[in-house]
């Protein structure tokens, strides 16, 4: 199974659980009249929504280097990244219009001992998530899965904020520490993508992903053929980088001497640096 198939079972998977949970909390929020509650259901809501833009964003992402896209169609799993930020950030919109209705109209939530026990049950499931998505995420070096748990992880503090805010309303609270709780909740939504659209724009705008200075400092100190290094670029992504350079050699050495020099030199990038290493050189004679 390959990466990319690997990657969308996981979605798959996700995706389903992200369901269960929020309508749990949309179902428990409406009977009880908890505007946070409510509010975290619709959260979870777009986590599905997320998996299922992340799905076809892996799908396209998958697809081989063509004549139109000679680098591949990667950066396809950034864009969908990108697009479940903006989803965030129209959501939190709309909680933030609801609270604000709330602060003037107040509704007491009816908060039973069923309704505390789902939303602790959907913060356990929430936590499983987070972890197995990270894991994942982090050893096939997917973009998508690691800005998804990070999106999960904010689930779980936004749950157990709103957890807490229940019980307090139980023991005696004021009612609006309901509706302020959803504003808070729609501001850590807003911080969570606000992180995406930092991580997702490196890469969408060909942040450098190796330090030029480490670059040069590789192949100075491993390739004595090489007097110096310069205009030193790289693109790309956590698994697979393109390096341009400027490589200034002796003048006397041979075409096939330099062309094998310049793979030599990608060889030993790739076992130094891990991520898959692309290099396009120019040679200058010293």
């Amino acid at each position: 199974m390959n990466k990319y198939r690997k990657i969308s079972v996981v979605l798959w998977a996700i995706l389903f659980a992200n369901l269960i949970v929020s309508l749990v909390k949309m179902i428990v929020g409406y009977i009880i009249k908890s505007a946070s509650l409510q509010a975290d259901g619709f959260h979870s809501l777009t986590d599905s929504f997320s998996n299922v833009i992340g799905i076809i964003g892996i799908k396209i992402a998958a697809k081989p280097a063509d004549i139109c896209h000679p680098y591949g169609h990667k950066k396809a799993e950034n864009i969908a990244s990108l697009f479940i930020g903006f989803v965030l950030v129209v959501l939190s919109v709309n909680i933030i219009s609801g609270a604000v209705k709330r602060l003037f109209n107040p509704v007491t939530p009816t908060i039973s001992l069923p309704s505390l026990i789902a939303i602790m049950a959907t913060i356990l499931i929430n936590i499983g998530v987070s972890l197995y998505e990270y894991i994942i995420g982090k050893s096939l070096n997917s973009e998508i899965l690691m800005t998804d748990a990070k999106h999960t992880r904010s689930d779980i503090i936004i749950s157990t904020s709103v957890l807490f805010t229940l019980v307090s309303i139980k023991l005696g609270a004021p009612i609006i520490i309901d509706p302020i709780v959803s504003i808070v909740v729609a501001l850590l939504i807003i911080y969570t993508a606000y992180e995406i659209f930092d991580t997702t724009s490196k890469v969408l705008m060909d942040k450098n992903i190796l330090s030029s200075e480490k670059i040069k400092q590789f192949i100075i100190t491993n390739y004595p053929q090489v007097k110096d290094v310069h205009k030193i670029r790289s693109r790309g992504y956590v698994d697979e980088v393109f390096i341009d350079l400027h490589l200034v050699l002796s003048g006397v050495m041979s075409v096939k001497d330099s062309h094998e020099l310049v793979h030599s030199i990608e060889e030993g990038m790739n076992q130094k640096f891990k991520p898959k290493i692309d290099i396009i050189a120019h040679l200058e004679p010293c």
